[in-house]
């Protein structure tokens, strides 16, 4: 089963992420659309514009996503799910996350322009706080509509910067709606495409990445402990917490480069107190995000991560480190019987595939640890991504359009 006669625009695909990269668009062709900030909720406000423009039934549910409903034929049957997200990193793209929102959207349009039905409902998710740039960690409102996060710590969770929580911004902005997230695990099957954020398909000229599954994550908040001191102090007898932070980062560089491409370690974020020009650091709170392809491995990476803290802390008289997981994943494969249909949809259209896993976060794998989900990717160039020069081709962007719908209509089933 195809949509090959169903009216499905590349170009009007291609024009609403043009236009939707207008809200928190940045100077140098990138977005700041930071979750549930004013230019997030104009984003929104267009999404269900467009929604509503054809007819679907638009609920936002308590954690603030946003569903977007075209009945089907067969009102017994449970929805096939289309998601993804719409915010961005500071420094984001056009296309992270956006383009599965939207060419979601375009298969409801094309099937609207039809007048065509399928027989079970389909549902356009747009999940809140995807990328966690602003209310950490990521992904959390998928995770909770799962059942793998408690509602309530999601709407308490503070801004990283400031004083707002992620609740209140949904009641400021008008998100904040009255639909149980749990609803969300009743669907029968979920879809989710994005750009790769990696160079593979590129580089093998592929234009579909068919993820079989994700490595598992694990993330850490890094309290590193010394003593205040002056700059000008002799170096014998320091407890210098910024020079052991340093060798904490570097180890975990270490760490990852042993592995022989197994293992990712980043530190991505470093305060340091007093933070004053004439003083030894005496605290650093770093934070730090490791992922494996196994999760034997990834406990592992983890042992290993806290073995090289002991043996900084030891040759370090002074220097105390302590390690506090705040945010996992396991592993997590996608269902088969999905990511074979996207596979097979690019067959029948003439597209190259590649089968390959996924270092990233994306909402699909929280999806996945509930119910049937898969995953597909299409090129960026140079791998780049969270970034104002991240880019993908009209082609990338309209080859996997049809891939994805073919598979959704399929599993949804199709009325000619």
């Amino acid at each position: 089963m195809t949509a090959t006669n169903l009216p499905l625009s590349g170009a009007r695909l291609w024009d609403s992420l043009m236009q939707m990269a207008r809200f928190g668009a940045l100077p140098g062709g990138g977005c700041n659309r930071q979750a549930l900030t004013d230019e997030d909720a104009e984003a929104r406000g267009q999404l269900i514009a467009w929604g509503e423009a054809i007819g679907l039934q638009v609920t936002v549910d308590r954690l603030g996503s946003i569903r977007l409903l075209r009945p089907g034929r067969d009102p017994s049957r449970r929805p096939v799910a289309i998601g993804s997200h719409l915010d961005t990193v500071p420094t984001g793209g056009k296309f992270d996350g956006v383009y599965g929102v939207l060419a979601g959207l375009e298969i409801l349009r094309a099937l609207h322009e039809a007048g065509a039905a399928t027989e079970a409902p389909l549902l356009l998710i747009n999940w809140t706080n995807e990328e966690g740039a602003r209310f950490s960690p990521a992904m959390i409102a998928s995770e909770a509509s799962m059942g793998l996060r408690e509602e309530a710590a999601v709407l308490a969770t503070p801004e990283r910067a400031g004083p707002a929580t992620l609740g209140g911004e949904l009641a400021r902005l008008g998100f904040a709606g009255t639909a149980d997230p749990a609803d969300l695990r009743g669907i029968a099957a979920y879809f989710e495409t994005h750009i790769e954020q990696g160079p593979v398909l590129e580089t093998l000229g592929k234009p579909i990445g068919i993820v079989t599954h994700a490595l598992g994550a694990r993330t850490f908040d890094v309290v590193v402990t010394g003593k205040d001191g002056h700059t000008g102090a002799p170096m014998d007898g320091r407890a210098d917490a910024l020079a052991a932070a340093a060798a904490l980062i570097l180890a975990a560089e270490r760490l990852a480069k042993d592995s022989a491409g197994e293992a990712i370690a980043s530190v991505t974020r470093i305060a340091i107190t007093p933070d004053a020009r004439g003083n030894i650091a005496s605290g650093a709170r770093l934070a730090c995000s490791t992922r494996h392809r196994t999760q034997a491995g990834l406990d592992a990476l983890s042992d290993a991560l806290r073995a090289e803290a002991a043996a900084i802390c030891a040759a370090r008289p002074g220097i105390g480190i302590a390690l506090e997981e705040v945010w996992a994943y396991p592993q997590t494969d996608f269902a088969p019987a999905l990511y074979e249909r996207l596979e097979a949809a690019a067959a029948r259209r003439g597209l190259g595939s590649h089968r390959m896993p996924t270092a990233i976060g994306h909402d699909a794998i929280h999806v996945a640890r509930a119910l049937p989900a898969a995953l597909m990717f299409i090129p960026c160039h140079g791998g780049l991504s969270h970034n104002e020069a991240e880019s993908i081709t009209p082609d990338w962007a309209e080859a996997g359009l049809l891939v994805l719908a073919d598979a959704v209509l399929e599993t949804a089933g199709l009325i000619r």
